[in-house]
């Protein structure tokens, strides 16, 4: 009896056991169905919101994943695919509690509202600035109010002065023919391949610390020495844009531990700082020792040297070493970038090359000289006045800048409540991104062809037509116009007349050419390129046909 007792009593064990098991299976089986219906509604929604947004919006994380994703592709076209998916507007939001939010725009009516009509009222502002200052400081590319006017209204009168104007144009001239053409000349006799945005780079720093500030750093030389100021701006430019797609309190916290990126950029500082220094420096030695009866500089740096701050003392060495820093990412990475797209699309565009050069020579054709039968061989340099009548090399250096603006993308903050002209509404403090790349595949803004390389495109009865500085944003538009439009146009025709009156550019085989993320549009890669010589049969063809 016992030992039956004994048996039942651990067959009801068994049985317990099994049943307790099986319902605590069942719970956390309701429990994981729940959590699985939680996600598959969280996911289904967030994917909902793309048709809303442009983008998925993730609970917490915001749309940081279609960031990142768009990071690891590229981010200039992810950018451009969702506004035109969504009609040239749409609103990024970050995860929570992050300063990634903010407004992209490409729409030609919201840019002309930001940058002219309520120019007051969208500043580059606090974010902008407290991003970007230890690169640029209280520069012009990143200061407002009475910081920005002071600058922009000295460089403005130096920039418009008879003076100013001759000493570009001059220093131009030695760069180019002293200097470019016998390293290009050096690459075809030992038929070496060259990165041509790397020799560019070289050839717009030297004029920009020639004109600006006085100095001849000498980079572009046979040789191409290695220069570490260039290696550490162009480091410092990417790690600074990088600080635009990180939340702040991430960047700041891996700047304070020096970590990441944010190592990599303290480091790249001290490289530009050292050069900027170093000018400064010997310019003031330079001053204290000149005499009245010597010949006064003009260079942009002097003319800052020699003017008051607003207690009547000269400008701090910090503020002289922003300015420097500002007018070298102006003067140097613009044209030179503008440029080496120019010479890629070049290659993939023949027609638009013999159409370049047919202009070139009808234009040398008309000189007294040529007309005696002028040997093709001596050196020829083109005239001030000459450059002015090149409308189509105009309208297919325009044509690159519209594809591959030199500063893809800007920034704005919206300092009261406001509305777009589309009619998105701006809270104050709202961020605002003007997406300048993007604009250039805009077909409501360039038609169905808008991807297309076609300088025709900026002709009207074969002379050179600008747009509408909110359609065609390279240079900016409004109060911030760029101050040397007209000397870049002036710089990249000459250069670029120079070279392809001389050479054809070829592109290396298999080189990959991808923009790098960074405040202004290097090629990631540099341009690998081989210089075959033009042979003077073919220029004798061209100055044939314009008889």
């Amino acid at each position: 009896m016992n030992n039956v007792t004994t048996t039942m009593s651990s067959d009801e064990g068994v049985v317990g056991n099994f049943v307790s098991r099986r319902l605590f299976f069942l719970q956390y089986l309701h429990v994981l169905e729940f959590v699985v219906a939680v996600l598959v509604f969280v996911v289904i929604n967030s994917l909902r919101q793309r048709r809303r947004y442009g983008l998925p919006v993730w609970p917490f994380l915001g749309m940081v994943p279609s960031l990142v994703s768009g990071l690891r592709s590229d981010l200039y076209e992810w950018i451009s695919d969702i506004l035109c998916e969504q009609n040239g507007t749409f609103r990024f939001k970050g995860p929570w509690f992050s300063s990634l939010n903010c407004v992209v725009t490409a729409d030609p009516r919201n840019l002309e509202h930001l940058l002219k009509s309520k120019f007051s009222v969208f500043p580059k502002g606090p974010y902008f600035r407290d991003t970007v200052r230890d690169l640029l400081g209280d520069g012009i590319f990143s200061a407002d109010d009475e910081t920005w006017q002071r600058q922009r209204k000295t460089a403005s009168i130096e920039f418009h002065s008879a003076k100013f104007r001759q000493l570009t144009t001059e220093s131009l001239l030695e760069l180019v023919h002293a200097r470019l053409l016998p390293v290009l000349e050096n690459a075809v006799n030992q038929s070496i391949s060259i990165d041509l945005q790397d020799v560019l780079l070289r050839l717009t720093f030297d004029n920009v610390c020639m004109i600006a500030f006085g100095v001849d750093p000498g980079c572009l030389r046979l040789g191409l020495p290695e220069i570490p100021f260039a290696k550490a701006f162009e480091d410092a430019t990417e790690a600074t844009l990088l600080r635009f797609v990180t939340p702040t309190c991430v960047w700041k916290t891996m700047r304070c531990l020096d970590l990441g990126t944010e190592k990599k950029l303290k480091k790249s500082i001290k490289g530009v700082d050292k050069f900027a220094e170093e000018v400064i420096r010997t310019r003031k030695k330079e001053l204290s020792l000149q005499t009245e009866d010597k010949k006064q500089r003009s260079d942009l740096l002097t003319v800052f040297m020699r003017l008051k701050d607003e207690q009547g003392k000269p400008f701090s060495d910090k503020f002289l070493r922003d300015i420097c820093v500002n007018f070298i990412l102006a003067g140097r990475d613009t044209s030179s970038v503008a440029l080496s797209w120019f010479f890629w699309l070049l290659e993939k565009n023949p027609v638009v090359e013999q159409k370049i050069l047919a202009e070139i020579c009808k234009i040398v054709n008309e000189r007294d000289d040529m007309k005696n039968g002028a040997d093709l061989k001596s050196p020829l340099i083109f005239r001030p006045e000459e450059i002015k009548k090149m409308d189509y090399l105009q309208a297919s250096l325009s044509e690159a800048l519209r594809l591959y603006p030199s500063v893809p993308v800007d920034h704005k903050e919206v300092v009261e409540d406001d509305t777009f002209p589309d009619g998105t509404l701006l809270k104050k403090g709202t961020k605002v991104i003007y997406a300048i790349y993007a604009m250039g595949r805009m077909e409501a803004i360039w038609g169905k062809d808008c991807r297309e390389y076609k300088p025709e495109r900026w002709l009207r009865d074969g002379r050179y037509m600008s747009e509408s500085a909110y359609k065609f944003t390279a240079f900016n538009g409004g109060p911030r116009l760029c101050l040397g439009k007209d000397f870049a146009y002036y710089q990249m025709k000459f250069v670029a007349a120079s070279i392809l009156y001389r050479y054809r550019v070829e592109v290396v085989k298999g080189h990959v050419v991808v923009p790098k993320l960074a405040l202004t549009m290097y090629m990631k890669h540099g341009l690998k390129v081989n210089l075959i010589k033009r042979p003077e049969s073919e220029l004798q063809v061209y100055l044939k046909n314009n008889v």
